[in-house]
């Protein structure tokens, strides 16, 4: 979150922030209302307990001298209630301050092009070529029905729905998947490998912007005030919570495999039947830490090895740049990969790939020592490398054979124990 220091110094940049957003401008209007209150107390309070000070000097001048001070210290009693009134003014003020300051969202990048909506978003490029649409292939919940490795029956028995239960060739493709995308990501890629817990605090929640914006989309243990992570970005972005690093330990990859949990609050209707939106699932995640003046040219990089999972499964996908009406709240600037889903007849995101700059950076108090001794923020990225259920989806369609069997993808034969068609 931004300091009350950069907001009072950033206002007219933060307000046209809020508007390329289409974001209410009345989060700064409250903090600068609020602000303005705070700063007249603050003075208010300055000025008696400088009098209250003045008078305890009397009051003891006046004691050595015999003289009465009933009426001084009645005055005294009167002004310290009003002390204290004021201080817990003052406390109130600020804590709807600080809250108000979480309630800020980034400020968008320059080349991020305006709009209001997904309906703003421009495309990019696009790699492969579709092969298959809605008449030449089944659903992949059908087909993965038909094959025996989904079962979507005994999950909803056993949890609801948007759950999904994977059964032996469905089971051995997600953790093939999983291993070859780790594999992908630290052997090729260069980023160090991090098994973290699947259960975080709320301070570390708070500090990648999840909190206190989509806690209603998450999963909280209450009894010890944790929540089950929706995306390893949480963790990989908490791990340098509070230090200072060195620049020449600049940048910092990192990857992991989690399960997410999500309870999707905001979309009913949206994608319910499948694998592709569900209160769990699996991902791959990348995190980068980087300087700032290098953080964009990381972002690209970290779109690239997003896109070289898809380019190795051989599934046709696209890659588009947000506008800044619908970019996540802590970005500033986000790639979505989308791969195409033969049964949709369009892309479906994939990967959601994003520059958090020195967003995240401020609020989980992340720094690093320049070679010339000065601190800095660092810049914080992160992708998505990439949905394995979604991936898993995105092959049973296109890898799908006209007599209902599926073809697996090369590159995971060596995970699936050689097993080269499902059927």
């Amino acid at each position: 979150m931004y300091t009350i220091k950069f907001i009072r110094e950033h206002k007219d940049e933060l307000y046209e922030a809020l508007k390329k957003r289409y974001y209410p401008t009345d989060v700064l209007d409250k903090f600068f209302e609020l602000d303005e209150k705070r700063r007249k107390l603050t003075t208010r309070l300055q000025e008696l307990r400088t009098y209250v000070n003045a008078k305890s000097k009397e009051i003891g001048e006046k004691k050595r001298a015999g003289e009465d001070i009933s009426g001084i210290l009645e005055e005294m009693s009167q002004i310290k209630q009003e002390i204290k009134s004021l201080e817990k003014e003052l406390d109130d003020i600020e804590e709807e301050i600080n809250l108000i300051r979480y309630e800020i969202p980034n400020i968008p990048h320059e080349s991020v092009p305006l709009g209001e909506s997904d309906k703003d978003n421009v495309e990019v490029r696009k790699w492969g070529t579709p092969e298959k649409g809605k008449d030449d292939v089944l659903p992949h919940w059908e087909i993965g029905e038909k094959l025996g490795i989904l079962d979507f029956e005994r999950s909803a028995k056993l949890s609801g729905s948007r759950f999904a239960l994977l059964r032996g060739a469905g089971s051995l493709m997600e953790r093939a998947l999983i291993n070859f995308m780790l594999d992908l990501h630290v052997q090729k890629h260069g980023y160090k490998e991090i098994w973290p817990p699947y259960l975080v605090k709320r301070d570390i929640a708070t500090a990648t912007g999840h909190l206190p914006k989509f806690e209603e989309d998450m999963y909280h243990c209450e009894k010890d005030d944790l929540f089950l992570v929706p995306t390893a970005e949480l963790v990989l972005v908490g791990l340098h919570a509070g230090e200072t690093l060195r620049e020449e330990d600049l940048p910092l990859y990192y990857t992991a495999y989690t399960p997410c949990f999500r309870r999707e609050a905001g979309s009913a209707g949206k994608d319910t039947r499948g694998l592709i939106r569900r209160h769990q699932f699996d991902k791959v995640e990348m995190v980068k830490l980087t300087t700032p003046e290098t953080s964009y040219e990381e972002l690209e990089k970290l779109v690239a090895n997003a896109e070289e999972v898809l380019q190795l499964l051989g599934l046709p996908y696209r890659v588009i740049v947000l506008s800044t009406g619908d970019m996540g709240f802590s970005a500033a600037k986000t790639y979505d990969i989308e791969v195409w889903m033969p049964s949709y007849g369009r892309y479906v995101e994939i990967s959601s790939c994003s520059n958090t700059a020195d967003f995240q950076a401020r609020r989980a108090n992340v720094k690093f020592v320049r070679k010339d001794g000065t601190k800095d923020y660092v810049h914080m990225l992160n992708g998505s490398g990439v949905a394995v259920g979604r991936a898993m989806a995105a092959i049973l369609e296109n890898y799908q054979t006209p007599d209902g069997k599926v073809i697996v993808p090369e590159v995971l034969r060596p995970y699936m124990h050689g097993i080269e068609v499902i059927e």
